[in-house]
């Protein structure tokens, strides 16, 4: 797989990382372990090297499975972690006093099995916590040779910058996909002026553009998709409209919907590396095979005409947690 680097932090990584907390956490039932283990060394072996975990994922539980599982490859491979939330528990609101952030630091380092962790992102904005304390921290974590980069996950442009200005920031996750543009505006400008690299999650719209999910999907009852009013069967009616238009491209391009909607992420631009997760061989399969295709700018400026006629409807988050997002 080609590889990118994540801004101008030096961080090189696949061109598709995989994002981790589906295997076991907010998509219904969590995956049997060995199988698991054996979906994410068969992501290695196909040249992902980029994963991305949290302590909230489970909690906890996410990062054991992970540690356990890239052990044997791990100089091979970038990992990345979050902290952010009170306990690790992402329902009891956000924690991150410096003190909390070494404790997840050295918490996540035994999980996952290693010495170092490659990117260590804060989950979300704490509002109680300056953000100078939270880069300080990282800055002396990465001094001390447990942390290799800092990163932000769904932060906004104003702490971005006074996060980066006291300790580089390499990376800013956030969702961004063909139906959540947002970032377009403010975000990913900022990232390009500063040279931060941008990772996206939910690059498939949380399943949905992927095509496999329609009005009469039902979702099982712990699925976090249940409470996103995006995901109401009226809302997903009325956005059939974008995955029917995916659909035209990607026949014309004998890939997937998928591929197209992975493939038009990494049109972006050069320092953008979106991780997709998968439950399913074959889908890991089928989003590697994202990044071999190139679209043209002919190809974007079609996707883009036919886009401007297309309002998606119901918003990617509830309002509780909508809160959090941006600041």
């Amino acid at each position: 797989m080609k590889k990118r680097t994540l801004g101008k932090s030096g961080l090189e990584v696949s061109a598709l990382g995989f994002g981790c907390m589906g295997l076991n956490f907010a998509y219904g039932a969590a995956m049997e372990k060995q199988d698991a283990i054996a979906l994410l060394r068969q992501a290695v072996e196909a040249g992902v090297t980029f994963f991305d975990t949290a302590e909230a994922y489970g909690p906890f539980t996410n990062e054991e499975l992970v540690g356990e599982a890239l052990a044997p490859f791990r100089d091979q491979l970038v990992i990345a972690t979050k902290f952010g939330f009170k306990d690790g528990n992402s329902t009891t609101g956000m924690d991150s006093r410096p003190v909390r952030i070494r404790e997840v630091a050295e918490a996540s380092l035994k999980r996952l099995r290693t010495d170092r962790i490659d990117l260590f992102y804060q989950h979300r904005v704490d509002p109680n916590v300056p953000m100078e304390d939270v880069a300080g921290t990282v800055r002396d974590l990465i001094a001390e040779g447990k942390v290799r980069h800092f990163g932000l996950s769904e932060a906004g442009v104003q702490s971005i910058r006074l996060a980066h200005a006291v300790q580089p920031v390499a990376a800013l996750q956030s969702e961004y996909s063909l139906w959540w543009r947002e970032p377009e505006k403010d975000v990913l400008p900022a990232c390009e002026e500063l040279g931060i690299g941008f990772v996206p999650f939910s690059p498939l719209g949380k399943g949905f553009l992927t095509g496999k999910i329609d009005a009469t999907t039902s979702f099982a009852k712990d699925d976090f998709r249940n409470i996103v009013p995006r995901f109401s069967p009226e809302a997903r009616q009325a956005n059939q409209a974008l995955v029917d238009l995916l659909g035209r491209i990607a026949a014309g391009k004998q890939a997937t919907l998928a591929q197209i909607a992975l493939a038009w992420l990494l049109a972006q631009k050069p320092w953008i590396v979106p991780i997709p997760g998968t439950t399913k061989p074959h889908r890991l399969q089928e989003n590697i095979g994202a990044a071999a295709i190139a679209l043209s700018k002919d190809d974007l400026r079609q996707i883009e005409d036919a886009l401007a006629d297309i309002h998606v409807q119901g918003d990617r988050y509830p309002a509780h947690l909508a809160a959090r997002a941006g600041k």
